[in-house]
């Protein structure tokens, strides 16, 4: 016999629980997109619940139907398949945990380690701060590149647009930049759009390398990935960064490139027959960058005084700076850094423009020793950029114009750098002083990167106090200055001598006569 006594006992603990959803189904499906009928109630960027564990959001509200982008693999869902409402947006989770990994979009590991189990979630999309949650920009952001942070400098809290054509070596500065905040307390993420997965591999494999990914997170959408996942990466990075930045913290984001996620935009809105306008853009493309790199900012110390400083990569095509998608964003961020490709084949690395080149915050990102040798050397670089190309001309100059060309050409050679060689800015102040100083003036272009290289080794060892007081002060006063035309007098002494180039000089002389 039954023993009703123990159903009994069932029944109490039973405790149901209801949930109210609306439930739709596929109308069609293909190129990773659908439209769904019997959702009235959804809302816009709604996250929407499809068989076997798939999600999506509800991206076109039309009057009979639902036009919804899906998060993952679509090729296993079919038409008449069951969908329905989850009443939430789409949020992502975020925490410490996700230092030093690489993730997709949604943060689901792309690495060999263990799964992530974050307990806090924060939406993709978000308002950014306002004016009065905001505090001017005023502290450095060191890339340790030299032509950069003395021509270009970038604060904590600015969005630096990084242009130029494929291969012109934008992903190097971001790199770079990255390597060279060790030590500055700085949490950095990199978001790739539409690159292959080979190259993000390197990347990775380069942060490794110099011990950078430990401080590091990398959210990777690749181009073999759908158009959703693309789409939605750049805005998973920077929801990343403002769970750091409300804790206080300074986070640098460098999203690679914007261009792939406007071309990922653009395959959407026209899957999904929205209104194309100039270059088939939707009408709503400069709402898509503007509402993500608005969130970058600093804020005010009552808010907590971190920071998000957004370096946007963009390509151009052809060295085409007006076109749609560069204009767009050039209006929406605090400058911009050109790389030209006549400079990059010309041997110029990083081959930055300055001439086009600007930063919206200037000085003001930087400390007062560089701002001291920097004003000098804009104005050295944009004399000789001026100057040298009517010099090639002619060999009959005036010796103040001699003067200025054979300046500047040295400097520019100071200006060059090697790939992941980022340099510390009091070495940058030290070797920049003495160039834009004229103590180079009368080394050979061509012993010039030499002369640098051991000059700085000379003060190093000679003069220790020199890099440390500049470190410290973060000023070039009047003993520092002493004590650096002191250093530069005794090491030229030693390097003519060296290199010979007094009896290079006075064969030179022997052969004119």
């Amino acid at each position: 016999m039954p023993n009703f006594a123990d159903f009994s006992k069932q029944i109490s603990k039973f405790n149901p629980k209801t949930e109210v959803y609306s439930v739709g189904q596929i109308l069609e499906i293909g190129d990773g997109i659908c439209y769904v009928s019997g959702l009235p109630e959804a809302k816009y960027n709604e996250l929407l619940e499809f068989p076997q564990n798939t999600y999506g959001l509800a991206f076109n509200l039309e009057k009979k139907r639902v036009g919804v982008i899906i998060l993952g693999d679509w090729q296993y869902l079919k038409e008449g398949d069951e969908v329905k409402t989850t009443g939430q947006v789409l949020s992502i989770p975020v925490g410490e945990q996700l230092i030093g990994r690489v993730l997709d979009p949604l943060v689901r590991p792309l690495d060999d380690k263990e799964t992530l189990e974050p307990k806090a979630r924060l939406p993709i999309e978000k308002i950014a701060p306002g004016v009065v949650s905001r505090q001017s920009v005023d502290t450095p952001l060191q890339t340790g590149i030299k032509a950069i942070d003395s021509m270009i400098p970038i604060g904590r809290g600015q969005r630096e647009l990084i242009i130029g054509d494929r291969k012109t070596g934008k992903t190097t500065i971001t790199i770079d930049t990255i390597i060279n905040q060790k030590n500055e307390d700085m949490i950095c993420i990199y978001v790739a759009v539409g690159q292959k997965t080979s190259k993000v591999a390197q990347i990775v494999e380069k942060l490794k390398e110099f011990e950078a990914l430990s401080y590091t997170i990398v959210v990777n959408a690749s181009a073999s990935d759908p158009a959703s996942l693309q789409y939605l990466a750049p805005y998973s990075g920077c929801t990343i960064a403002e769970y750091f930045m409300e804790k206080g913290k300074d986070v640098l984001v460098i999203y690679d490139d914007l261009s792939k996620h406007a071309w990922a935009y653009r395959q959407l809105s026209l899957l999904l027959k929205r209104p194309s306008g100039r270059e088939a853009f939707p009408g709503d493309i400069f709402y898509l960058h503007s509402r993500l790199l608005e969130r970058a900012c600093r804020l005010s110390d009552k808010h907590g005084g971190g920071s998000i400083t957004a370096l946007p990569i963009i390509e151009t095509q052809a060295g085409d700076i007006s076109a749609y998608i560069p204009t767009n964003v050039i209006s929406i961020t605090d400058g911009q850094i050109y790389l030209e490709p006549d400079l990059f084949f010309a041997g110029i690395r990083p081959a930055i423009n300055a001439g086009i080149s600007v930063s919206r915050v200037g000085g003001d990102a930087q400390i007062k020793a560089m701002k001291k040798v920097a004003g000098k050397l804009r104005l050295d670089i944009a004399q000789y950029t001026e100057l040298a190309a009517f010099a090639q001309f002619t060999t009959d100059l005036d010796p103040a114009t001699k003067k200025k060309v054979e300046r500047g050409s040295r400097i520019r050679e100071i200006l060059k750098q090697a790939q992941d060689k980022p340099m510390a800015v009091s070495d940058q102040v030290i070797i920049l002083w003495a160039a834009t100083s004229g103590y180079l003036d009368d080394i050979p272009v061509n012993k010039v990167r030499k002369f640098e290289k051991e000059f700085l080794a000379f003060v190093k060892e000679g003069y220790p106090g020199i890099a440390k007081t500049i470190q410290k002060t973060k000023d070039l006063t009047d003993k520092t200055e002493e004590q650096l035309k002191e250093a530069v007098g005794g090491f030229k002494e030693i390097f003519i001598k060296e290199n010979n180039l007094k009896a290079e000089s006075e064969g030179e002389t022997e052969n004119k006569k």
